[in-house]
């Protein structure tokens, strides 16, 4: 399943991966402190999220905490994508080139790369030699 988030979305998904579940309460707090919502715009998207199938709800005495009901790999996956096909037209090679020629990418990234090419790499060929 394709997963697109708007930016508030993201905000309060990021919140519950990082701690889950939350009550309305926890996450106002937090929004508030983030992106400077006020309760009733947290409350709204929470809504709308749950309408969307973005977060579930469950009661708990009075209240309710908030789970999220999209997993972070999954929306970075989807969002990658997207982004790479609206900017980049897919190209993942054309992106690199872009951010290397500009020197954007720092040591850290560039290890980070290698790491990830390696095991890439890795998961190809591992089969064919086991």
């Amino acid at each position: 399943m394709a997963v697109h988030l708007t930016g508030s979305e993201w905000h309060v998904l990021d919140c519950l991966w990082e701690v889950n579940p939350r009550t309305v309460m926890e996450l106002v707090s937090v929004l508030g402190e983030r992106v400077g919502w006020a309760k009733s715009t947290t409350i709204t998207t929470l809504r709308r999220m749950e309408e969307k199938g973005l977060v579930r709800c469950e009661m708990a005495g009075k209240g309710r905490r908030y789970f999220p009901a999209v997993e972070r790999e999954a929306a970075v996956v989807s969002e990658t994508r997207s982004f790479l096909d609206r900017v980049y037209r897919g190209s993942v090679g054309l992106m690199m080139s872009a951010m290397a020629q500009r020197q954007e990418l720092t040591e850290e990234d560039l290890r980070q790369l290698r790491a990830i090419l390696d095991q890439a790499e890795q998961g190809k060929g591992g089969g064919e030699h086991a």
